[in-house]
């Protein structure tokens, strides 16, 4: 983290939050300076399509914004983060609730990552997240 970030930074930023393997397809992103050629050179380099917002259009930034202020209701603001390092874990913990285990009401009340229905055992609940969600599982 840092309170001036620069393109260099930026750059640096995407290289070390992305494996070369399992780099996201696109970035959406604003129109901010630190979204340098030093930026887009890496994100062309690491086959990640860069999708800047339409110039003077703030209400597409909400949906970033919406992302963001989910993350910080549902995790952040209920834990006291000790270092990055700590933040990063939390963050990859939500991010492996929220896609995998999470139920959605698109999906009928399943989770994104199906699982088989349990009918016989006793139900056994397993904490995510230092105890913010758990996950249900018959023993």
């Amino acid at each position: 983290m840092t309170t001036n970030p620069t393109e260099d930074w930026v750059a640096r930023q995407i290289t070390e939050a992305f494996p070369w393997n399992e780099a996201p397809k696109y970035l959406i992103r604003d129109r901010d300076a630190s979204y340098g050629n030093a930026v887009t050179g890496r994100l062309a380099a690491m086959a990640i399509r860069n999708h800047p917002l339409a110039a003077r259009s703030p209400w597409q930034n909400g949906h970033a914004e919406r992302k963001i202020g989910s993350i910080r209701h549902k995790s952040l603001d209920h834990i006291v983060v000790f270092s990055k390092a700590h933040l990063r874990r939390i963050l990859a913990a939500y991010a492996g609730y929220y896609n995998e285990l999470r139920t959605d009401l698109f999906l009928d009340k399943d989770s994104p990552g199906q699982r088989p229905i349990q009918r016989f055992g006793q139900v056994f609940a397993q904490p995510i997240i230092g105890g913010l969600y758990h996950q249900y599982c018959r023993i």
